[in-house]
Parts: structure tokens; sequence; C-alpha cells
């Protein structure tokens, strides 16, 4: 469909304008008062009693031209042709907050508070006019507004998948004035007409090392106080805000939020794709609820960006997806997610993948471990095998400050070298892979006075040293051709497949390069450059699988996971406390990426093997452990248990996540994740016991009063774990502890 535009170069300030943008699955409402402004009125699905998880749904993937096109479109046909779209010039509703808010020096807010509302320039923002354009699947609206005091331009980029009641927004800036003007923050996306703060819960994920994923709730009420607002004539300057700082984004909580309607109305879910810094904050606006979603700061990350006249600053993308409950939001995004990723086999493949470090060589590979692990991980079904840390290390004072040359170490592997273990692998029928930490260089590497200062992160013109190491600036091109040059030499000459690349140290606020006028502005740089060098990376070498870990999940962001095909979900080296993370995993990562270690080890009873093996099941099998050692009668547990999961993973490359039990607590003694395929009769639900009564009953709301066949696909004995339809859900039945079931549910009508 072409591009379609409506007042685009409109008078100033133009008023009283009202129009509606969207599809069948959302519908966003925006109009302009008496001063010109522009604001969204509304946001909503315009069948919401539909769940989203029940309708079947096919997306293409959005791509870097597409997001170029959506930038500099223009108007090609009249409005008439777009008849998702609607205009209407009378007497607007005044909205509570403008399209966006952003603070710049000299421009401040016209209230003080901890908020980013209210600000002076997103008062000032005249309404000039509005392009729509669809394209493979897409519809985007870009709105221009205008500020004729300094002469900013700002283009809010709207754009949603058609069929997905999703939103995705970000906020490109261009100053066309004669002066210099200096950013401080921008909003992505805001929203401000939702309902009473009285109705609303509020939901966050704290997300720490080991302990990833854990979602909590709280009533909005308990942080932003009823103060009677009509007695004082202003709404209340609390708010619940949320921010993640430095090089680990994810370190503290996840990047998401989300409020519900209390008694299980709708759900509003939301992420902010930004590798580094990020805020959100909630509060009340005209007897109404905000979200104000932002990437970095200046007051929360030390961002500030200079627009010189002609100067362009575009802003992390922000999304909101909309639901008729929590598990519905999760739903759509989740698919939002498929379609926003680079496109890669891997996603289809899902192949099961070995890795050697967790709980079992631990950083110590050599020539002698691997040679036996590689042999057990084939027989057991694994079709990838990872070398992890500690294959480049040939020194005697340690690695840890030595890196960065990433040459394979002759002490460890004497007899043929690293060549010959990977020759190994694939001689096995497995793709070999290797980890890598590819942005540092330790103090000791002769790395580190081989490239030029400026290829490092810096402060005051002193490079910067966390615990033993340095940080390369992936903006500069010393530092992209070292690590080129290193990817090149491991894929096309060595023939590995599968790179685990991790980050292990945290950088806080940034960094100074020439050029920069604030470290979170030079941090934000580098991971926007370093997803580029992972894009050319993938561009070069279309058949290498590439995993995102930074000490577990302390990455775990909606712009790397749109890059890199698989996500690590923790380090958590204890069995028993893994569930919880692999139960959550999927409300920030779909399944089918979300890398979940299984490490049965032969000193494990049948319980905690089959235990370890089933919580990866619904996820990416990591699996790991002492394989080698087992009897074969335990590896039978193995092979059965991977034998299962290529039975169904080509279910979850496009299945949904829900909750029969709700979100997962840390300490819950029973946990419960679903996948339900869209379009289909399937699903599947692994439960998990840590302790409590040995049954359960669970609520399976999309398949009550249907008649249901279950079956047990995971462990293999029978007394182990049983479950029955009782014709609206699930009664399972684990008469020991640690105890684990999958099942699969097929409607029969």
């Amino acid at each position: 469909m072409p591009d379609t535009s409506d007042t685009a170069g409109a008078a100033q300030g133009a008023s009283g304008r009202q129009f509606t943008w969207g599809h069948g699955a959302l519908e966003a409402g925006f109009a302009t008062g008496s001063d010109g402004v522009l604001r969204m009125v509304r946001l909503a699905r315009p069948h919401p009693q539909v769940p989203f998880g029940a309708r079947a749904f096919v997306k293409g993937p959005r791509t870097e031209s597409d997001a170029e096109a959506e930038a500099t479109s223009q108007a090609t046909a009249e409005p008439e042709s777009a008849p998702q779209t609607t205009v209407r010039s009378e007497s607007a509703p005044q909205a509570p907050l403008p399209l966006l808010e952003l603070t710049a020096l000299g421009h401040g807010s016209g209230w003080s508070g901890p908020r980013f509302t209210g600000t002076a320039l997103g008062a000032r923002l005249r309404y000039r006019g509005h392009t729509t354009r669809e394209h493979e699947d897409w519809t985007y609206l870009t709105a221009e507004l205008h500020d004729p005091a300094t002469g900013l331009t700002a283009y809010a980029e709207l754009s949603s998948p058609t069929g997905l009641p999703v939103l995705r927004s970000r906020v490109r800036l261009r100053n066309e004035g004669d002066e210099p003007l200096v950013v401080q923050s921008v909003t992505s996306l805001l929203v401000g007409a939702l309902p009473s703060p009285d109705a609303l819960d509020v939901h966050r994920a704290r997300n720490d090392w080991l302990a990833e994923c854990r979602w909590y709730a709280e009533p909005l009420r308990d942080t932003v106080a009823d103060i009677h607002t009509a007695a004082h004539q202003h709404d209340s300057r609390a708010a619940v805000s949320l921010a993640g700082h430095g090089s680990w984004p994810t370190d503290g909580h996840l990047a998401m939020g989300a409020v519900t309607e209390r008694g299980g109305g709708r759900a509003w879910l939301w992420q902010v794709e930004s590798p580094a810094g990020w805020r959100w904050d909630l509060g009340e606006c005209a007897e109404g609820t905000y979200v104000a979603l932002n990437g970095p700061t200046d007051a929360e990350h030390q961002w500030r960006v200079r627009l010189l006249p002609g100067d362009e600053f575009t802003t992390v993308p922000a999304v909101m997806a909309l639901g008729s409950g929590l598990d519905d939001a999760f739903a759509a995004l989740t698919s939002y997610r498929r379609a926003v990723r680079r496109p890669h086999p891997d996603h289809r493949a899902l192949p099961v993948v070995f890795n050697d470090y967790m709980n079992t060589l631990m950083g110590d590979p050599t020539t002698e471990k691997l040679l036996p692990l590689i042999d057990a991980a084939a027989v057991a079904g694994a079709e990838y095998f990872c070398i992890d840390s500690g294959w480049y290390d040939d020194s005697t004072e340690g690695w840890w400050d030595s890196v960065g040359e990433w040459l394979p170490s002759p002490r460890r592997f004497p007899d043929g070298g690293l060549q010959a273990v990977l020759d190994r692998i694939r001689e096995r029928g497995m793709v070999p892979g290797l980890w890598l930490e590819p942005e540092v260089v330790g103090v000791r590497s002769p790395v580190a006075d081989a490239l030029p200062p400026d290829a490092f992160f810096q402060r005051d013109g002193l490079r910067i040293t966390e615990q033993g190491r340095h940080q390369l600036d992936l903006r500069h091109p010393a530092a992209r051709a070292h690590l080129d040059k290193t990817v090149d030499r491991i894929v096309g000459d060595w023939g590995v497949g599968y790179l685990k690349l991790d980050y292990n140290i945290v950088v806080d606020p940034g960094t100074c390069a020439p050029g920069d006028i604030a470290p979170g502005a030079g941090l934000l740089g580098h991971t926007q450059a370093y997803l580029d060098w992972l894009s050319e990376v993938l561009d070069r070498h279309p058949g290498l699988v590439i995993e995102n870990c930074a000490s577990g999940g302390m990455r775990m962001d909606g712009a790397t996971l749109a890059v890199t095909q698989l996500q690590s979900t923790s380090d958590q080296q204890d069995p028993l406390r893994f569930p919880p993370v692999a139960a959550a995993a999927p409300t920030v990562v779909p399944p089918e990426q979300g890398a979940v270690w299984a490490y049965p080890q032969p000193g494990f009873d049948d319980d905690l093997i089959t235990f370890t093996l089933g919580g990866a099941l619904l996820g990416r099998i990591h699996l790991s452990g002492h394989l080698n050692r087992m009897t074969e009668r335990q590896l039978g547990l193995v092979r059965h248990a991977v034998d299962v999961y290529k039975t169904l993973r080509a279910d979850l490359a496009r299945a949904v996540p829900f909750w029969p039990l709700g979100l997962p607590g840390w300490t819950d003694d029973w946990l419960a994740l679903g996948m339900r395929v869209p379009g289909d009769r399937a699903s599947y639900v692994s439960v998990w016991r840590r302790g409590g009564d040995g049954e359960l009953r669970l609520p399976i709301g999309h398949l009550a009063g249907r008649e249901v066949r279950t079956e047990v696909l995971h462990p293999s004995s029978s007394r182990a774990g049983s479950a029955r339809w009782d014709g609206s859900g699930l009664r399972v039945s684990l008469p020991r502890t640690p105890g684990v079931v999958l099942i699969r549910l097929t409607s029969q009508s």
C-alpha cells in the first residue's frame, strides 16, 4: 500500500484535529487542543474480548531498511486512500499529556518532581502534520511536531505489526534552528490515558545475577498516594520509577514493566529496547495514569547529546503490548519479538547445544577432558558442542587479565592443537562452538598496547580499567578491525559455527571519547555500534549462531535479542533454584531463544536427573554435566529427554507462553509454565514441585470446557508423576521432591 498523509505541512499550531490510526488489533486516537499540541487520547484493542493467543498469525521481520524508509517516508497519495486513518476537523478533547516530553539545557520542566512529564519543550511542540504507510505486514505513523522558539522538530515514529496489539515508538529529533541545542532526555513513548491508579497493579521484574526474572506486583496506590487532587488542583508528584544503568542494562531489573486492572481485567505491558541505560516512570495525571518510557537520560545516566543546526538524533525504541490479561499481553509481546528480530535458521531448527562449562569443566578445558565429553554428548543427542572459557589460557599467572588475543593454548591442546578437538566434534556429527568475550582486553594482554588509546573506553583522558580489563569502544575502526580479524579467523578459518559471546564486567556510566559530551552518550554509542558489528558478522557468516551472555542474563534487553539467536538466562548452578528462572524466562525472551541449563550429573539420583533435564524442555536446552561418567541407564534418561525435546521444538518456535499458577515466585513450592500453539490444538505444560503437597490443580483457561487428551512426555517413568484433565484444568500428582512433569494437552474439540 502506498504512503499516505494528512495535513503534512499544515499551519503551525493547528487545533481541533482528531484522527485514528492502527489496524484490526490495535487502534490509537490522537487529537490537538487549542494549544496545537498533539496528544494520544486513546490506545486500545478494537476487540479485547478475543485472547491474542487464540488466533493464528504470520509476521514478517522488520528490517533496518524498513526503519529507514519509515524515517524518510513522504506523502504520495490523498488521505482517502488510507482507510486505517481517519481525520476529523472538529472540537477535540484536551488529553492530559503531549505526544512526547523532552528536556534540554535552558529548557527544563514546567514543575519540579521525580517524573519526566510536564516539560517546557514538550508543551511547546506544535503539530505540523503526519504521514502513514504500510509495508510488509507493518503499519506506520510519523507525526511531525515543531517548536518555533528553538527550531527543534520532532518526528514521533510509531509502528505496529499488523494483527498484533503492540505499539512500537521512537522519536527522531532534528535541529532546524540556528543555535546548538543540548538534549537531556526525550521519551521514546508516552501513554497518558490509562485508568485511575485506584484500579491498577504495577508489575516489575528483579533481575539479579543467579536470580533472574523475578516478577513482583503491588498496587500502584502504594507508591502514588491519593492526595485529593481536586483540593490541590495539582496531580501528585509521586511516581513509580525504574532505571537500568551501565553496560549491563538488565542488572537489577528487566527493562520491562506492566500495569493490570485489578480483578483480571486489561493489561498494558512494555519494554524499553536499550542496550545501555533506560528509565520508565508511572504516575497519576488528570485522574488517570500515564507511562513514560525513556532511553538514557542526563539525570539517571549522565547522557546528553548536542544537536548542532542540521543534526539529528533518534531515541531507542519503546514498545507497549495490550492484552485481556497479563498472559495475553505476554503472548502478543512474544510474537512482536519474533517480528522484529533478525531472521535466522536457528529460530526454526532449535538445535540442542552442549556446553562444557556449567557444573562440568568450569573454564578448564583440555584435550584429555573434552574428547570423552564430546563422545558422550553426541550419544545423548547434542547437535552443537560449545567449548566454553579457558581454551585460550596458556598463562601461569591466571587468564582473567590477559585475554584479548584469542589464540588457542598449546598447553591445553598438545596433540593436534585445538583444531584436533574441533575436528572430533565434527566427526561426531556436531557443530563446534567457542566461548568469546569480545569487548574486553586484559591489562596484561599485548592487544592493550597494540591498539590506539582511543580504541578503549576512557574518562578525562584516562583509559578505564575494570577488574583488570579494558573495554573496547566499537565505534573506533581499530577496535572493530581487531574483532573482525578474530571472528573471521575463528569462524572462517577454524570452521566454528557457534559463538557464545560473554561480557563479565560492567562500566557505569560510560565513556567520553573525542566527540562525546557525556559518558552515557558514549556508552549508548558503543553499544549500538556493538550491535551493528554483530549484524555485520552475521552478514559475512550467515550460518553462524550467536549466543548472548553477560554473566547470565545481565544483558537481556530487546535490542540485543533482536540481533542474536540465543540468550543466556542465568548462571545459576543449583538445579533446585533454576526452575523459577526457567519458568519466567519467556516473559523476556521467546522460548526458542531462551537458553536454559540442564546439567545432570552421575552423582544425581534419577529424580534429580529428570528434574534438571525437565526444566529446559520448554526453552533451549543447554546440556552440560559429566555425561561421560554416567551409567548407561543414566545416559538413557538424558537421551530420552533430548528425544522428547526434538519432537516438540517445532511447536516451541511458534508457541506463546502462559502461566497456569501465575508468574513464578522465587521460593514457590510448585511452579508451572505453559506453551500454546496459536491456531493449533496442542499446548504444553511443565510443572515443577520443590515442596508442599504432592498433588495440585492447575487451571487451563483457554481449554476449559473442552475434551482434552493428556500425555506425559517427561519423565519416562510412570511412577515419577501423573496428570489428568478434569474438564477445566489439570490435576497433577508429583509424589516425590524434587519432581517435574512435562505434559502435552491436545484439544479434541
